[in-house]
């Protein structure tokens, strides 16, 4: 049976990942698998809340549960990092990964789904989960790679131009049935460890979004493919942590990862008429907006935002070598013993 290490990263929802770690434990139910939940640097009593359930409440006994800390809060990718680099509990790697937000919840069958796709699915690397509300409502999780014609349709929001573009809109919608897609949000997916150690693990430059993006399509261009799950289902609450649903102004960290993301995969050059393209559909859409009357989208000052951060990129000095986040990490048992 193939081993797999649950990653679970925490950011102060102490009490949200223990409900996810109930679900993700009772999926787990079978297999050869471990759980290690990252606490990224919370700073909150996080870390001290999971351990000291892990350690003293009856779902978490007799089953292999870590709690680790990642030292510094380097965003998505860079936590869970800390909780791959980890490993299985005796030292040695496992055969798949399997990534869960600490606001989505598993159905039992919803891990075994993936592992027995990718078990048989050589082809793919990547392999990740139908998502949908509490509610029952249906998430829009599987994508295609950004480009500039994407760029262009997403911001139009012009029909005619939407039909001409179908093929390059980044959302595609939800897929009915199990298909290839060219990349999956992080919410719930798993992972081989072979395609990890040969493309490496997520780019910690990304503080938050489109880490995956970079990943699936590193994974992509080393000959994997990214294939969507419908019979794996997952419930995911959303935007717990990041506080999506409240911006009031898009986050730097927002516009560094998307000009980074382009910059770095497709060239400076191709970075900078993504944003034309995306500035030309944007002074479209907001002429109908004053000449139809239409309501403007949120958030404020998006298109002009986006051309500042990026005009100001696209003439600063290239970066260094990305610095990785800390390799050691805390070990709950630790606590016990300091």
């Amino acid at each position: 049976m193939a081993r797999v290490l649950v990653v679970s990263l925490n950011y102060k929802t102490a009490e949200m990942t223990l409900r996810s770690m109930r679900a993700a434990l009772r999926a787990m139910d079978g297999m050869d698998a471990e759980l290690v939940v990252v606490d990224n640097a919370s700073g909150d009593g996080s870390f001290e809340r999971i351990s000291q359930a892990v350690s003293s409440e009856d779902w978490a006994q007799g089953v292999p549960i870590r709690v680790v800390q990642s030292g510094v809060n380097g965003g998505f990718g860079a936590g869970n990092n800390v909780g791959m680099r980890a490993g299985m509990s005796d030292g040695s790697a496992p055969d798949y990964v399997y990534l869960l937000n600490s606001d989505a919840f598993p159905a039992p069958d919803a891990i075994w789904q993936l592992h027995d796709h990718l078990e048989g699915h050589p082809e793919a690397g990547f392999a990740g989960s139908y998502i949908h509300g509490e509610e029952g409502d249906a998430h829009v999780t599987a994508f295609r790679f950004p480009s500039i014609w994407s760029e262009l349709e997403g911001a139009v929001r012009f029909g005619p131009v939407s039909r001409l573009l179908s093929g390059k809109s980044v959302p595609i919608g939800v897929p009915k049935a199990t298909q290839r897609v060219d990349w999956l949000a992080g919410a719930s997916i798993m992972m081989r460890h072979s395609v990890l150690e040969d493309i490496g693990l997520f780019d910690e430059t990304f503080f938050l979004y489109f880490e995956e993006t970079d990943l699936c399509l590193r994974a992509a261009r080393a000959g994997y493919e990214t294939h969507y799950v419908r019979d794996s289902e997952v419930a995911h609450i959303g935007s717990v942590s990041t506080g999506m649903k409240k911006w009031t102004r898009i986050p730097g960290f927002w516009l560094d990862s998307r000009w980074h993301y382009f910059s770095k995969n497709h060239g400076r050059g191709y970075a900078a008429l993504a944003t034309l393209m995306h500035g030309l559909g944007g002074a479209v859409w907001r002429l109908r907006v004053l000449v139809q009357g239409k309501t403007p989208s949120p958030p404020p000052h998006f298109l002009r935002d986006l051309l500042a951060h990026d005009l100001k990129a696209l003439f600063r000095p290239l970066p260094g070598k990305h610095k990785a986040a800390p390799q050691r990490v805390r070990v709950a048992a630790e606590l016990e013993t300091e």
